[in-house]
């Protein structure tokens, strides 16, 4: 595969009289898995915000899927593109919205049914996705009964739904326990490894949360860019320690990550 999916160049985004970014040059191309990492109020969110065409640029250039945002950018046919999952969109779901039709609106550009008629594939790809993010027997609960870590499946499972070119999870081991975080991290490792998979950006705050065969990180603080590359580039003691204004060592275990204080 070739070309990129997203790319930003020069791009600031304020509200009021702060600036949530400064002036951000970024590219993922269709064959990459990132991970954005960052403390809180590092722009992570914003980012990914941007990327999924949620929140215009004050200045700068965005093209996502080969479309340059702005006034004449036809958003309705570009979001079915992009899978989403993130709090925003979890704060929006209905508690009465059951999982399966929640997963299947997707494709329709809406969050969870209201008397539409789904067929019989969109029920099959449904059930599959489901199954395949190890929450099958979840399918006729309402959302509003499932816990942290079975919403978060849920609204991965939803995001791939119509066959996204780009998905974007922001902070999906959020408010995991030990076990949960490590089930979804060997989860999205199969994902990344899948060659038919569309391009990955994760947001993170936690090295440790990186899953096997993601590529590239891009590291941020303050609304800027400390580091963005290959993984293993990016990934160094000194790139991280600038990032959260603190010592820290990294080690690599196979293809899991972990830092702590000097």
């Amino acid at each position: 595969m070739n070309g990129h999916v997203l790319r930003m160049s020069g791009v600031k985004v304020r509200y009021g009289d702060a600036e949530l970014l400064h002036g951000v040059e970024w590219i993922v191309e269709e064959d990459e898995r990132w991970v954005v990492i960052g403390p809180n109020g590092a722009g992570k969110t914003t980012l990914l915000s941007v990327a999924a065409t949620q929140l215009a640029p004050s200045e700068g250039d965005v093209e996502v899927l080969g479309e340059r945002l702005g006034a004449a950018a036809d958003l309705s046919e570009l979001r079915p593109l992009i899978g989403f999952a993130s709090a925003a969109v979890a704060n929006r779901i209905p508690d009465s919205a059951i999982v399966l039709d929640l997963v299947i609106s997707a494709s329709y550009g809406l969050l969870g049914r209201f008397g539409e008629q789904y067929e019989t594939p969109d029920y099959g790809r449904g059930r599959a996705l489901l199954t395949s993010w190890g929450i099958a027997h979840l399918a006729e609960r309402r959302f509003g009964t499932l816990s942290e870590g079975e919403r978060k499946r849920v609204l991965i499972a939803r995001s791939l739904m119509a066959n996204p070119e780009l998905l974007l999870l922001d902070e999906p081991a959020a408010g995991l326990d030990l076990g949960g975080r490590e089930d979804l991290v060997r989860r999205l490792g199969v994902l990344a490894d899948d060659i038919d998979a569309p391009a990955l950006v994760m947001v993170s705050h936690h090295v440790e949360e990186v899953p096997p065969g993601f590529t590239h990180g891009l590291l941020m603080r303050e609304g800027r860019i400390v580091a963005s590359g290959p993984l293993e580039d990016v990934l160094t003691g000194e790139n991280l320690s600038e990032t959260f204004g603190l010592a820290l060592k990294v080690e690599r275990d196979g293809g899991r990550w972990s830092a702590r204080a000097v």
